[in-house]
């Protein structure tokens, strides 16, 4: 599945992953989003394209939701991590 990939201005290092569509304009991508996260996110800048597939490895989130949150529910949106998980994967990998 190809996709596409913004980033909001209002919320530091959260990305937003829709479904890339052939010939789409940016304003297509953005209608199956919920006005609420669109208020939240603010600005939406565009990142990059990015081919997903289960062999792919992402940095901050499991491939695979990815992909079955975009299929129910048009996109996915990646929240930095929560502080106690930070300190509970660098303390597990001591």
């Amino acid at each position: 599945m190809n996709c596409v990939i913004y980033k909001g201005h209002k919320k530091a290092d959260c990305y937003l992953y829709l479904k890339q569509a052939a010939e789409a304009e940016e304003e297509e991508y953005f209608s199956c989003l919920p006005e609420t996260l669109l208020a939240l996110l603010g600005n939406l800048e565009f990142v990059m394209t990015l081919e997903l597939s289960s062999t792919r490895k992402l940095a901050q989130a499991d491939v695979d939701e990815v992909i079955a949150a975009i299929h129910e529910n048009g996109y996915y949106l990646q929240s930095p991590p929560r502080p106690e998980m930070i300190n509970y994967i660098e303390n597990s990998k001591l």
